[in-house]
């Protein structure tokens, strides 16, 4: 099972419940940045590119609580920068986990092993480590020479304790489809819960802007991934989210669905974009202009996302919103092979070679422990 029965059966409760009250629009994660800070640079990231005054702020654990209370989401994920660069992010855990939340705590791991006695093994805490594909690949993408042997013993000293550990990865142009499905196998042998995947969106501060995939591209490279898989491979993803990066189905984007609370207040729209602030969570979403974003919007900036923070809350939406979208995601979650040969033939094809032509492969200074 890729997560504990008891987190799928509050998350199915939760949105049963508003789909009864007929709320259209509500939280189903709350996005926690604690700080911005981060100890790599990773060249598709722009979260790391504010001024030294901005990396140097943070949340306290009584402004975590507050949002997560104001939310009421039942599923947290603390991204940031790197959270456990946060010198009370035991603290902010604790607090979370006693609300009865359940933590994606997102991290890259480098610090992992050293941060462990600040918590619990417990249901509501999963340690989701940032690992991008094979060891070649990863440590490209996070410009870290041995980043991804760093992450991997982060990885088994969780596990070691009893933790929980899922894997995110964010896939870019270029991806080898055999080398991520070869990925797949090697998170499942070290012992991972799941794995959860989403392409790159284009931030306008991330240094790399030549990778970013294309809806056209992102649905070619999922569905070369995602069919004719394993099934010893476990996902903490909707199936419909899957189908959807496959080009399977079509869904527009529910941005309020994971919204985002960091040092500047509640950020419009969504986890990716910026275009103000709000100081309350029913501010948020009262006043948000949510027909200016997505596909559907026109709105330049939406055109190619198809990301896990602005689609996994409208398949989950669509799969409890009516028993039709009920059975298609009992379906996807029974009948995950996807036999397709045209899938097949695309592993077949050469990848685009990326890694040498790439300037930003190395970035020098970044070390362990310095934004």
């Amino acid at each position: 099972m890729s997560v504990p029965a008891s987190q799928m059966w509050t998350t199915a409760t939760y949105v049963l419940k508003h789909k009864l009250k007929g709320h259209k629009r509500y939280p189903l994660v709350l996005m926690l940045e604690p700080l911005f800070r981060c100890n790599l640079a990773c060249a598709g990231c722009g979260k790391i590119q504010y001024p030294a005054h901005v990396l140097k702020r943070q949340l306290t654990p009584e402004e975590c609580f507050k949002a997560a209370d104001e939310c009421g989401a039942p599923t947290v994920a603390i991204p940031g920068g790197e959270p456990l660069m946060h010198p009370q992010i035991g603290e902010i855990v604790e607090g979370l986990v006693a609300r009865r939340k359940y933590i994606y705590l997102c991290t890259n791991a480098l610090l992992l092993e050293e941060k462990l006695h600040l918590f619990k093994p417990s249901k509501y805490l999963s340690f989701s480590v940032h690992v991008d594909g094979e060891r070649e690949h990863h440590d490209f993408s996070v410009c870290r020479e041995g980043g991804y042997d760093l992450a991997i013993h982060g990885i088994k000293a969780a596990l070691a304790r009893g933790f929980r550990v899922t894997t995110n990865t964010t896939l870019f142009d270029g991806a080898d489809p055999n080398s991520v499905r070869r990925f797949f196998d090697e998170m499942m042998d070290v012992g991972v819960e799941s794995m959860m995947l989403s392409p790159g969106y284009s931030y306008d501060k991330a240094p790399d802007q030549q990778h970013f995939l294309g809806r056209a591209r992102t649905r070619r490279l999922f569905r070369a991934i995602l069919a004719n898989r394993k099934r010893s491979w476990r996902f903490n993803m909707s199936p419909l989210f899957g189908e959807f990066l496959m080009g399977l189905r079509n869904f527009s984007c529910t941005p309020w669905g994971m919204p985002t609370y960091n040092v500047f207040g509640w950020q419009k729209p969504c986890y990716l974009l910026q275009d103000g602030y709000a100081d309350t969570f029913a501010e948020l979403m009262a006043e948000t202009e949510w027909a200016s974003y997505g596909t559907e919007s026109g709105n330049p900036k939406c055109a190619n996302c198809m990301v896990h923070s602005g689609y996994e809350a409208s398949a989950v939406d669509y799969g409890f919103g009516s028993w039709k979208g009920f059975f298609a995601m009992a379906k996807a979650a029974v009948f995950s092979r996807y036999n397709d040969e045209y899938a097949e033939a695309l592993l077949n094809e050469p990848a685009k070679p990326v890694h040498s032509s790439n300037p930003l492969v190395k970035i020098e200074g970044v070390e362990s422990g310095q934004a």
